[in-house]
């Protein structure tokens, strides 16, 4: 099953997941030394950091297991992209898991050391890939989930085979390739940060754009999908069991019914849809998107790999 959550020899994590276990700072002080601002994001990136960091927040200890890969977690298969916030969660949970936070995708990408960058403080986006020249997406297709322009904007690269994108726990590529989806953790703010129960983080292929660990977006509700926009799963150790609800969703009570309202189809249905694809019969009409979906199918079969 794809992203199955069989237990590993270790008993620690689940199969396919990596243990998480250290401590993670709310704050972190990194000093910029080389830079160069993007004009079409107005966006200042940095292109090597001074090689130390600095927690200037609130240490808080964490153990967890996140995906090694992007979903569906399977080394040498493309990151899926394209699902809504509630579907990607309907995802995790029908593999026995849930949304990772905002904090643990930090910690898992920063390692123990609070890393910019997974590898390093001197971005190198050929170990993670970025600063792809921007291709002009044609939003009236990728609304329409057309496979050819999906197919078309595909420039992302398959899961594990950027060796150097690893950070130090052994989590491969977390920042650049997909855009990555979390569950929110600021929720609670006043401002712009507790808008929504989606957050993205990592940074797409594209040039100009963050590329890091830490830096966030915020501003993207959750029915916000696109074609560079993935997400991976995490679960808790030790054999524990797994809510999938979001912190955000706990507190308020919410209902796997109103999260199946909200993805457009029920836990029962995901759970058949990995069954089928791991027996590698997870097919749909050309017309039936829903399924299309479910099944990771969205992507046209031209598309190729950037490298």
């Amino acid at each position: 099953m794809v992203g199955a959550a069989s237990v590993g020899a270790d008993g620690e994590c689940p199969a396919g997941m990596v243990l998480v276990d250290g401590d993670y700072c709310s704050e972190v002080e990194h000093q910029c030394k080389r830079s160069w601002y993007d004009k079409s994001n107005r966006k200042v990136v940095c292109e090597e950091f001074e090689p130390h960091s600095s927690c200037v927040g609130d240490k808080q200890k964490k153990r967890f297991c996140i995906d090694m890969y992007t979903w569906p977690n399977q080394k040498g298969a493309r990151p899926e992209v394209m699902n809504r916030f509630h579907q990607a969660e309907l995802k995790c949970a029908a593999a026995g898991k849930r949304l990772c936070t905002e904090s643990e995708w930090t910690l898992a990408c920063e390692g123990p050391r609070m890393l910019p960058f997974p590898y390093g403080y001197v971005r190198d986006t050929n170990k993670c890939l970025g600063d792809v020249e921007w291709d002009g997406p044609d939003m009236k297709k990728v609304a329409a989930r057309d496979p050819e322009e999906l197919a078309r904007l595909w420039k992302g690269v398959r899961n594990g085979s950027q060796p150097g994108c690893m950070s130090e726990y052994g989590v491969a590529d977390l920042p650049g390739n997909v855009d990555e989806v979390v569950a929110s953790e600021s929720y609670e703010r006043s401002d712009f940060r507790g808008k929504f129960d989606s957050v993205h983080t990592g940074g797409p292929w594209y040039k100009g754009v963050r590329n890091q660990c830490r830096p966030k977006i915020y501003t993207h509700d959750e029915g916000f999908y696109y074609y560079f926009l993935g997400f991976r799963c995490c679960a808790e150790p030790d054999q524990k069991p797994t809510d999938f609800r979001t912190p955000q969703q706990r507190e308020k009570k919410w209902t796997l019914e109103r999260v199946e309202r909200s993805a457009g189809f029920t836990l029962v249905e995901m759970k058949h849809k990995l069954e089928l694809e791991a027996q590698g019969q997870c097919t749909c009409s050309d017309k039936d998107i829903l399924c299309k979906t479910m099944c990771g199918t969205l992507l046209g079969p031209s598309a190729k790999d950037y490298r």
